[in-house]
């Protein structure tokens, strides 16, 4: 601010300081313009998801009414959107400066188990194995984004996994999914959980926006949580959500 400048003692330095003040002041009209557009837009977006959802769930609903396998693959493709249209309310509640994470002590067993029940159509079409180990631990988090970072990850080992199955279990307070798909090249391991990097099998798949796990990493600093992964081509990939929360405190 100009006020913590030194007074000028020449005309020179007054003209420079009328300058900083004219800067300074068009820059905090610039921002307050980006603040209250970037406002109204997550508004118009949040809205639009709430309003689409509905028709979707008709949809959905109307679909599951006949078991035919033409019937299954448009309930499969819908199942995508509603995942999309979810994303686009995660990508700007996460780049939001409003906090919308409460946490609390949850019962990882009951927040795995909601997730695998939305799949449970996708392992049924596609024949997938899953094996799940039950758990009994509590974890200190936000009970709708770590929802949000297994229902990534699982999605992805869904879409990339023809044959065999999906294993979820917890050791240690690490959440680990792991798949028999095509895996994950290694010159791209590091670089899965960067914004619109869709590596190899995105290119080859022509339908992977990046985007789920850019959002599950971010999702997951701001739980002060690390995921990461391991993968072979051709055997399949594992995941870790390491759950360990030292630094969070029960608001």
């Amino acid at each position: 601010m100009t006020e913590n400048l030194p007074e000028p003692k020449t005309l020179a330095e007054s003209d420079y300081l009328e300058m900083i003040e004219k800067l300074r002041n068009i820059n905090l009209a610039n921002v307050t313009k980006y603040t209250n557009e970037r406002s109204e837009s997550i508004d118009y977006y949040t809205t639009w998801v709430h309003q689409i959802k509905t028709p979707v769930s008709v949809m959905s609903m109307i679909l599951q009414s006949k078991d035919t396998d033409e019937y299954r693959q448009l309930s499969s493709e819908l199942f995508r959107i509603e995942q999309y249209i979810d994303m686009i309310l995660c990508y700007f509640r996460l780049d939001s400066s409003s906090s919308d994470f409460v946490f609390k002590q949850y019962n990882l067993d009951k927040i795995i188990k909601n997730t695998i029940r939305k799949f449970a159509s996708q392992f049924i079409s596609k024949r997938i194995k899953l094996q799940y180990e039950p758990t009994d631990i509590f974890v200190l988090t936000d009970e709708k984004w770590l929802s949000f970072i297994i229902e990534q990850i699982l999605s992805n080992a869904v879409k990339y996994t023809e044959s065999g199955k999906i294993t979820i279990k917890v050791k240690d307070e690490i959440l680990q999914i792991s798949d028999t798909g095509i895996g994950i090249a290694q010159e791209d391991l590091p670089r899965i959980f960067e914004k619109n990097f869709t590596g190899y099998n995105g290119r080859a798949n022509k339908k992977s926006t990046g985007l789920g796990l850019y959002l599950s990493k971010k999702a997951a600093d701001k739980l002060s949580i690390r995921i990461s992964a391991e993968s072979t081509i051709g055997k399949g990939s594992i995941f870790y959500i390491d759950l360990h929360s030292d630094k969070l405190k029960i608001e």
